[in-house]
């Protein structure tokens, strides 16, 4: 599981940062990327990168401002033309149905796919496969937006070889069985129970994308305990008045917040084009000086999500 940011921009482009939009690399995972938000030229960004559009296919929006969703006609036509014929799911607040259909019928786009439309007006999960759910929830930004929890479920604990061993059992199609924590009857008359031989689960990884948004308690609802969460710092220390009036946060608010919910890397994006340089430098600095893993991102940076190491006994450290 990878983050990989394609535009890290706030309201328009500038010289060294596209406007917003994240692709979650889950190829591993699910051989698939998942993008949230789809700023501008964000299929350019994706040329200069190693992801392919065939791949996406499920689109998080989080609000309807140009910003965060001008580049989908372009994406949605490109992903036709270079071999995506697997549908595609696109969630969202009500109108972004509206945009991508109008937009794909002046332009008489014909896409050789099908668009599954979400579009959201109650918080909680919105998908879950046998991997992944996904959690939705209202923020508080000018129009309305929604922030997003992606949960991955717990992988099961290894299959402990040299146990097995020990007790005899013969290795075979019966360690897949026993793997899968199934209970069988060997050869010798002997009851197994898989569940005896599997190691600690390890803890799936949480990661968060928060749009736009003022302070609002359902910030800390999307972001509890999450591995990384991505937020946006359109304001620096001391502009707290200033990002309230314009319903945005500040890199000081979004640190805060990730040092109240236990979240183990904080990676801010959605940076104003007066921060640049030295600049953007000191709010990564602002912010680290409440919560030390903090990272202001940039365009193309790559971000692994790690697993958190668990001990023996399947406590987290």
């Amino acid at each position: 599981m990878e983050i990989q940011f394609l535009g890290t921009g706030a309201g328009s482009p500038g010289k060294f940062r596209n406007v917003t939009s994240t692709a979650l690399r889950l190829l591993d995972e699910r051989n698939s990327v998942w993008l949230f938000d789809v700023g501008e030229a964000t299929q350019h960004q994706i040329l200069r990168t190693t992801l392919k559009p065939r791949k996406i296919d499920k689109i998080f929006i989080t609000h309807l401002h140009g910003d965060h969703i001008f580049g989908l006609p372009g994406l949605l036509s490109s992903r036709s033309f270079q071999g995506g014929n697997e549908p595609l799911t696109i969630y969202g607040p009500k109108g972004i149905r509206d945009f991508v259909e109008v937009s794909m019928r002046v332009s008489e786009t014909k896409l050789s796919y099908k668009i599954h439309y979400r579009e959201l007006s109650a918080d909680g999960m919105i998908f879950e496969d046998g991997k992944f759910r996904v959690y939705a929830q209202h923020l508080d930004h000018r129009i309305e937006c929604f922030g997003y929890r992606v949960v991955e479920k717990d992988h099961p604990g290894e299959l402990q070889v040299d146990k097995l061993r020990e007790a005899q059992i013969p290795s075979g199609p019966v360690y897949g069985e026993l793997k899968a924590g199934k209970t069988v009857t060997l050869p010798d008359g002997r009851t197994i129970n898989g569940q005896d031989f599997l190691g600690p689960s390890q803890p799936g990884r949480i990661v968060a994308f928060l749009g736009d948004t003022r302070q609002t308690p359902n910030a800390a609802r999307l972001t509890q305990d999450a591995d990384v969460l991505v937020h946006e710092s359109t304001f620096a220390k001391g502009e707290s008045r200033l990002a309230r009036s314009y319903y945005h946060s500040t890199n000081i608010q979004a640190a805060e917040l990730a040092k109240r919910t236990n979240v183990k890397m904080l990676l801010l994006n959605h940076i104003s084009a007066r921060y640049t340089g030295k600049l953007a430098l000191e709010l990564q600095h602002q912010a680290r000086e409440v919560f030390k893993n903090t990272r202001v991102v940039k365009d193309f940076d790559e971000i692994n999500v790690p697993f958190q190491k668990t001990t023996q006994e399947g406590a987290q450290q």
